[in-house]
């Protein structure tokens, strides 16, 4: 197996710095790696020059009969196409055996979202919290919630934003997403009143030499976690009757599904959202005509 320490290096490399991929996809496509090249072991191949399209399609096979979920399986083999691919361009491979390894389609569930009345009783009680309380914490939380909800934006991007990517005259946000992105996302007024009235009234008292210039800060004036955000999500969304656990994902798909039941159009949606492929934005219409028929059922007379 002379060859295959190399090739981890080498393609570790390519995953992190020619394609830019985020550190939990480099963990995975090198953990479905890891996983291949040790079956390849057991199948006595000695030399990656040695690979067929049969040894790929007996690992994936393991994979389904170790009880692998769909989108699992789906993920490996486009893993493994790109793996091929990238040894094949190297020299490692002659021919790109994993080009015509179909994909197996995943089963998608439909994402958990709020209801547009479940959506702005949460903000409300967050904004009764402000003023009731009015510490910096709860002009915080309530910014958070206000920017997910209108923005759509990921829990990752929320807590890399800096100062200078709000844009008042615009009443937007620049975030940077998967593979290093940049987007820019409007916001409504709600959440642009509630993140000024954080950065001008909150922040200031929160802030430390350790805060740089991140917008939202934990307690200790640091910039604020993805852990944290998703306990004040969970906690503001736990009030509300009838809802299951949610975080900050549910926000992002809550905004989703009520831009396109509001009249935007898939691409508007997938471009607030940075979905690279139009595919990822579709299945909000599956959940908005999902959601318009459990509508009708509880409304119409001869539903």
């Amino acid at each position: 197996m002379s060859d295959f320490e190399g090739i981890r290096q080498g393609y570790t490399r390519y995953l992190e710095k020619e394609r830019n991929l985020s550190t939990h996809t480099v963990r995975a496509y090198l953990g479905d790696l890891e996983s291949f090249l040790s079956h390849l072991e057991m199948q006595k191949v000695n030399q990656i020059s040695e690979l067929t399209i049969a040894h790929i399609r007996s690992w994936l096979a393991n994979q389904q009969v170790k009880g692998g979920a769909r989108t699992t399986l789906s993920r490996r083999a486009v893993s493994i196409r790109l793996f091929t691919k990238w040894a094949t361009k190297n020299g490692y491979l002659t021919k790109d055996v994993g080009a015509t390894l179909a994909t197996p389609k995943g089963h998608r569930t439909l994402p958990e979202v709020l209801t547009i009345s479940d959506a702005s009783i949460a903000m409300d009680s967050l904004a009764t919290r402000v003023a009731e309380e009015e510490t910096p914490l709860s002009k915080r939380d309530c910014a958070i919630l206000e920017v997910l909800y209108a923005s759509g934006a990921r829990v990752s991007e929320l807590c890399g934003l800096d100062l200078d990517d709000v844009d008042y005259n615009r009443n937007t946000i620049r975030v940077l997403g998967k593979g290093n992105k940049e987007r820019t996302i409007p916001l409504g007024a709600p959440a642009i009143k509630a993140l000024n009235d954080w950065l001008k009234n909150g922040r200031p008292s929160v802030a430390t030499n350790k805060s740089a210039r991140a917008v939202f800060l934990g307690s200790r004036g640091g910039r604020i976690d993805q852990r944290t955000v998703r306990t004040i999500v969970y906690e503001a969304l736990s009030a509300l009757e009838g809802v299951e656990r949610m975080g900050p994902h549910a926000l992002r798909h809550s905004a989703a599904t009520h831009l396109l039941e509001g009249g935007a159009d898939l691409r508007t949606v997938q471009e607030i959202l940075g979905h690279a492929s139009l595919a990822t934005t579709q299945i909000y219409t599956h959940v908005s005509t999902e959601r318009l028929q459990k509508a009708f059922k509880q409304a119409h007379p001869r539903a």
